[in-house]
């Protein structure tokens, strides 16, 4: 396991390289050995950051069953765009709640896009440091702020 930071608009993010795949994004510095892939990965989230990148090319850890169909339909989301949870609850075929759950269990914030999800009557949560005035930062960087009126 390979770990690297970057400090970010957000404060400093951690990213953690298990067996050649993007596994975690955490909210605080760790020290680590870094990696190339770790390398490539924050090149390409200061490159979000600095909106330059919309689209991650990275080979992430989406994880099994239920939780893996949440994150790839997360993925799926455009820069820019946000679904509601409930949307997403028709698309795979489970109760909103069940996807409320499993966005805010997404390891992988940012890289897969949590963010961009709301609930039916508001933003809904955010499990990163700053809550949800993080989540209206990622979603102003992106251009979606005139979606959330």
């Amino acid at each position: 396991m390979n770990r690297a930071s970057l400090i970010t608009p957000l404060g400093p993010v951690t990213l953690t390289e298990t067996a050649g795949m993007i596994t975690a994004l955490d909210w605080h510095a760790s020290p680590g050995a870094g990696s190339p892939l770790l390398t490539e990965a924050l090149r390409q989230l200061q490159a979000y950051f600095d909106r330059r990148l919309t689209r991650f090319d990275l080979p992430l850890d989406f994880g099994s069953g239920f939780q893996a169909q949440v994150r790839h339909a997360m993925t799926a989301i455009p820069y820019g765009e946000t679904r509601r949870y409930g949307d997403l609850a028709r698309e795979i075929g489970v109760p909103a709640q069940a996807i409320g759950q499993a966005c805010g269990a997404n390891p992988l914030p940012i890289l897969i896009p949590c963010h961009r999800v709301l609930a039916a009557n508001g933003l809904g949560g955010f499990s990163a440091k700053g809550g949800v005035e993080s989540k209206v930062f990622l979603l102003k960087l992106e251009g979606a702020v005139s979606l959330l009126i």
